[in-house]
């Protein structure tokens, strides 16, 4: 990549970290406010839901503006949208005032971050530049999965809810400094928006329908792990420390993935990379109800942590490649909207199946459907991206 493409990617990954940190602070902070006040764990789970819920509306009309306005205007929404919610936190640190926090964080995260991956993927020159960036990219939401709740548990420790909940509100004014001057792409014609159709056409095309089948699966067996290891840890009789434990090093495997891929894009089709993470990913649910031991558990966590966590950005590299320039923001949004859904309803089944048959049959079960799946993504293809639209000040 050339100087000039890093120095923009680096301001926009710090955007991403800053709005994202926010809403990841706020996901530890406002459940355990909750908590220690005496709400019950069905309240919490509510408030949490609420985090992935407004995305779930708002990702399609989010995509269509991003098209429509760029970059900073979005950001600018986003970072007015979870600053003022977070200090309605500050000022009323009440339960209602959480769940409207919760939503007002989860929507301009969402916002913020399809401008971000739209502007992100009009940046690259050519296929190896769109998976090399969009490597870099998600090393962002592992950073600020870890920043986030580790200072709001620090704050919260040391001076308070409201001290943390402060800081937090703080972190999305770093997103506008981040990208105060960024110059926009060239604005979609108005006539290529109007002739576009609603965002639902997209689906007619057979590798995009591909694509969006192989995104959800992918991102069922991330809310699979996240959501049952903790049920299959008790079965087992581990502590907390250990489970805990077992879901980090899934955590820091996946972001260790994503650090190489940029070194790797270059060598890797994404065909090759998403359908051997799939056949990893069916294989290792297939042994994990069969294990007993920690250790055992936390090497599948690890390897199971590579697999998923080296997906993102071949996802996020052909949805670029194969949708139209002035769509792309549509795109995202679609994908996002898929994303934030099965984050909202799998946990809800899984918890029901789990209950039903039993946690190692839930394991089965997701793992069968992607290893079936998997025929899918090696025979996905992509087409060379146009060349990139130049850039004007804005």
């Amino acid at each position: 990549m050339n100087p000039n493409l890093r120095t923009d990617l680096a301001r926009l990954i710090a955007a991403q970290i800053s709005l994202h940190a926010c809403m990841t602070g706020f996901r530890l902070a406002a459940p355990l406010m909750a908590l220690r006040e005496g709400y019950s764990p069905a309240a919490v789970g509510i408030l949490l839901a609420l985090f992935a819920l407004a995305p779930v509306f708002m990702a399609l009309p989010a995509g269509r503006y991003a098209d429509r306005r760029g970059l900073r205007k979005p950001v600018a929404i986003s970072v007015g949208v979870a600053s003022a919610g977070a200090a309605l936190a500050v000022v009323f640190p009440v339960f209602i005032v959480l769940c409207l926090t919760a939503l007002t964080c989860g929507a301009a995260t969402g916002l913020a971050m399809i401008a971000l991956q739209r502007h992100v993927g009009r940046l690259a020159n050519g296929p190896t530049e769109l998976r090399q960036v969009f490597s870099w990219m998600s090393i962002g939401p592992s950073i600020s999965n870890f920043l986030g709740p580790f200072l709001a548990g620090v704050m919260i420790d040391s001076f308070g809810f409201r001290a943390a909940f402060l800081l937090l509100a703080l972190f999305p004014c770093m997103a506008w400094y981040w990208v105060r001057h960024t110059v926009e792409h060239e604005p979609v014609a108005p006539e290529l928006r109007q002739a576009s159709g609603s965002s639902w056409n997209l689906l007619k095309d057979k590798g995009f329908r591909k694509l969006m089948a192989i995104n959800w699966m992918l991102s069922s067996c991330w809310d699979v792990h996240t959501f049952l290891v903790p049920v299959l840890g008790h079965e087992r009789g581990l502590s907390a420390t250990v489970i805990g434990t077992i879901l980090g090093a899934f955590a820091l495997a996946a972001t260790a993935i994503r650090v190489l891929m940029p070194w790797l894009a270059s060598r890797l089709r994404e065909s090759m990379v998403i359908g051997s993470a799939m056949a990893a990913t069916a294989l290792l649910f297939a042994v994990y109800p069969l294990v007993n031991s920690a250790l055992a558990m936390g090497v599948l966590s690890v390897l199971l942590g590579f697999a998923l966590g080296s997906v993102q950005p071949m996802i996020m590299s052909s949805l670029h490649q194969m949708t139209p320039h002035h769509r792309h923001g549509e795109a995202l949004g679609l994908r996002a909207m898929a994303i934030n859904g099965s984050s909202v309803v799998m946990p809800l089944l899984f918890g029901s199946a789990g209950a039903l048959v039993g946690v190692g049959a839930v394991f089965w079960l997701v793992g069968g459907v992607v290893g079936l799946g998997s025929p899918l993504a090696w025979s996905l293809r992509t087409t060379a991206a146009p060349e990139a639209p130049q850039r004007v000040e804005s």
